[in-house]
């Protein structure tokens, strides 16, 4: 299973209290459980209104589930951002 590095920006990562975290993970839909997993509170509802980057590719409308990730692999959360 594919080992990536989860980093958070601005309020994920106010709400995560970490700027990034390994997780195990094949999709980006698995990932974000994990991560819903490990954060149940705050980052959870910061969530649904990220955007994501996968190794600098943004993720846009496609389905998480259909989003492979790669072992070693950077997800960017980005939330959205005042006035940008």
């Amino acid at each position: 299973m594919p080992e990536v590095t989860v980093r958070y920006w601005a309020a994920a990562k106010a709400a995560a209290g970490v700027a990034e975290e390994p997780f195990d993970a094949v999709t980006l839909a698995d990932a974000l459980a994990a991560v819903r997993a490990r954060h149940p509170g705050e980052l959870t509802r910061v969530l649904r209104r990220c955007s994501f980057l996968i190794d600098g590719d943004p993720v846009g409308t496609r389905g998480h589930e259909t989003v492979p990730l790669a072992d070693g692999g950077t997800v960017e959360v980005l939330p959205p951002f005042a006035g940008g």
